[in-house]
């Protein structure tokens, strides 16, 4: 669901090795992390005999623990510029990145359709939280039974009806699309019924309706035929689902 813990290089960038140096990266933590706490997320820059200086997120039950020496690693190997602004924007996504406690998953989570593993062979239902421009991907603690995840499931998947999107039709073809997180596109799937609408109003009458899924970009809507044309036809993983399987498919 990423594309890398820092993001993509510019060129520049990629020809270039500068090393991030943890002295460095400390100064500009010192500066970048106090404003990202809230009122549920602390933040702290420890000093460890072994390790030297940690950050320490603290969120609910989820707790992070890395060493400023890992995190600069991890940039330089990303090729992420050595400046205090660009050490901020990528400290600033880290933070970002963290781990979704349950408690955010129940209040904010919404369903989407995500790959079931790293073959990209199948698409499951996964709850996922909006930060910016992402949306992370929730996982259970293991101190929720079955009854409490189904629950959180279930809001996230009444949450996501109401994820605005924006339809284009080309042809035969109805494009959906979320304006600001890609990934955000297949929440509408929750209530397919009402995609089918929006499809019909604007001048598309599917007959035996498939959607191309291919998370974090624009869902593809065609006839049968259509769409599996698209399907064999994209350079991407994708997967083409006739309307009914919709419901079917598992969580992750």
């Amino acid at each position: 669901m990423s594309g890398g813990l820092f993001g993509a290089a510019g060129l520049l960038q990629r020809l270039r090795s500068v090393p991030v140096s943890v002295a460095d990266l400390r100064r500009v933590a010192e500066e970048v992390l106090p404003p990202l706490e809230t009122g549920r997320l602390q933040i702290s820059l420890v000093e460890d005999r072994v390790d030297g200086p940690v950050v320490v997120l603290e969120e609910h039950e989820r707790r992070v623990r890395t060493p400023l020496r890992d995190l600069a690693e991890d940039m330089t190997d990303a090729r992420v510029g050595s400046t205090p602004e660009e050490l901020a924007a990528a400290l600033t996504a880290w933070v970002h990145d963290r781990p979704v406690p349950d408690a955010v998953a129940a209040e904010d989570g919404v369903a989407v359709l995500d790959w079931t593993d790293r073959t990209e062979t199948a698409v499951g239902w996964r709850v996922v939280v909006r930060r910016g421009d992402r949306a992370l991907p929730w996982t259970p603690s293991a101190a929720l039974d079955r009854r409490a995840v189904d629950r959180v499931r279930a809001v996230a998947g009444e949450r996501a009806a109401a994820v605005g999107g924006s339809l284009r039709v080309e042809g035969p073809v109805a494009l959906w699309a979320h304006p600001e997180v890609p990934l955000l596109a297949s929440a509408v799937l929750v209530a397919p019924g009402l995609l089918l609408d929006r499809i019909a109003a604007a001048g598309l009458d599917l007959h035996d309706p498939h959607v191309v899924v291919t998370p974090s970009s624009p869902l593809a809507c065609a006839d049968a035929g259509v769409a599996a044309r698209l399907a064999g036809e994209t350079g991407e993983a994708c997967q083409r689902l006739p309307w009914r399987q919709l419901a079917r498919l598992r969580w992750i």
